[in-house]
């Protein structure tokens, strides 16, 4: 039996949501996008309200929600603000190799501290020239008696200068590549941790994105994420469940373009008539929101894979790619709506469009995306005509 309504429970997370974005995030958007700055008061509120730790189990202090129940949450936080949402999220990123893979003891020591106070996580995965391909990453941990002692610059980390601990992804042997990476738990106060200034960024520009450099850092052995080998296993099967969360961000950024567009172009007058009626502007918000909607539902497929225990990857992917393109297509249709007003940042349709942008490229680029899906598909077609099953077309 398939189902497109939310349940109660579902229901409430949506409007509680909704109204934390309209109240908390809204009022405060346009001044932290123009400062560049960090607002730290927002994500007190958003942590007391549970947002920070939604996959983490409730017996550590946490939600205990799905995949698909965050990404109803998520949707309505980046209608608010995509670049404060993303700090939201990051620490769920940084949480989830944790809650997945971690001992009873690191989920001890790290996710019932993160829930029962203020705290901001962070994922160090990227480096200056290492994005799409981690293998090939340079930060070294190498194993002295009963620590790591860690190495190498990250960049583009999202929480870089607030984070209280970092998970970072390191090589034991850059000749092994991807089958030398680990996973660290890396508290922010170990002696040798430090950040840059916040990157001036095109847009998103209210998350806090730095440089962090490790040097000579000593990590204790127990901080080490299940084993050695396993590190870049770790880094995907996070992507996994995350890439449908940043995807329903992309949604929240167009539903609220689409919004805006639909309402200005309601009251934008021309030849006689508000823009509205012309079939030219009508053409525009109908591919918004047929676009829009099937973002949402290829999202909602990958979260559900997710809370089933099915892997996901192709169906992650293709909703973050999909999901991307339309928060680029429609924004920017937004601001042809607008005319010279939506090139101006006396409307916020500017903003929405260049906070799209980034989706595009972070998690995983476009092109990246299109790499998964399609080795994906032609490993299961290989299964199908090849492994046994039987073709449509050996029956024609």
């Amino acid at each position: 039996m398939i189902g497109f309504d939310l349940i109660p429970e579902q229901k409430a997370l949506q409007e509680r949501a909704r109204r934390f974005s309209k109240e908390v995030i809204l009022p405060v958007t346009a001044k932290h996008d123009r400062e560049g700055t960090f607002p730290l008061d927002v994500m007190e509120k958003a942590h007391q309200e549970g947002f920070f730790t939604p996959l983490v189990p409730k017996k550590y202090g946490g939600q205990g929600l799905g995949v698909l129940d965050n990404c109803i949450i998520s949707e309505e936080l980046a209608a608010g603000c995509m670049g404060i949402y993303v700090s939201i999220f990051v620490s769920t990123l940084a949480l989830y190799p944790i809650i997945k893979f971690g001992t009873e003891d690191q989920k001890e020591r790290f996710l019932r501290p993160f829930c029962s106070k203020f705290s901001i996580a962070s994922y160090c995965l990227s480096e200056l020239s290492v994005g799409s391909d981690p293998a090939s990453m340079q930060t070294t941990a190498i194993l002295n008696g009963d620590h790591y002692l860690l190495n190498g610059t990250k960049m583009w980390i999202t929480n870089g200068g607030y984070a209280d601990f970092y998970l970072v992804f390191a090589t034991t042997d850059p000749q092994k590549r991807h089958k030398g990476i680990i996973s660290l738990i890396v508290p922010s106060g170990l002696e040798g941790v430090s950040h840059g200034e916040p990157i001036d960024k095109m847009g998103q520009r209210a998350s806090n994105t730095t440089a962090v450099t490790f040097k000579d850092v000593r990590v204790p052995k127990e901080n080490l994420l299940a084993g050695e080998g396993e590190g870049f296993k770790k880094a995907m099967a996070a992507l996994d469940i995350t890439r449908p969360m940043i995807a329903i961000g992309a949604v929240g950024i167009a539903r609220t373009a689409m919004e805006l567009a639909t309402q200005y172009a309601k009251k934008r007058v021309q030849f006689g008539v508000p823009i509205a009626q012309h079939q030219a502007v009508q053409f525009m918000l109908a591919d918004m929101i047929k676009d829009i909607e099937a973002a949402r539902l290829l999202v909602y497929k990958a979260a559900w894979l997710a809370d089933q225990g099915i892997r996901n990857s192709k169906e992650a992917a293709i909703a973050k790619a999909f999901s991307a393109d339309v928060a680029m297509q429609v924004t920017t249709n937004a601001v042809q709506i607008y005319g010279g007003m939506g090139y101006t940042k006396w409307h916020p349709v500017e903003k929405l469009m260049r906070d799209a942008k980034v989706i595009q490229i972070y998690e995983g680029s476009a092109q990246i995306m299109r790499m998964i899906i399609a080795r994906q598909l032609v490993q299961e077609m290989e299964k199908t005509l090849w492994g046994g099953g039987q073709s449509i077309f050996e029956s024609i």
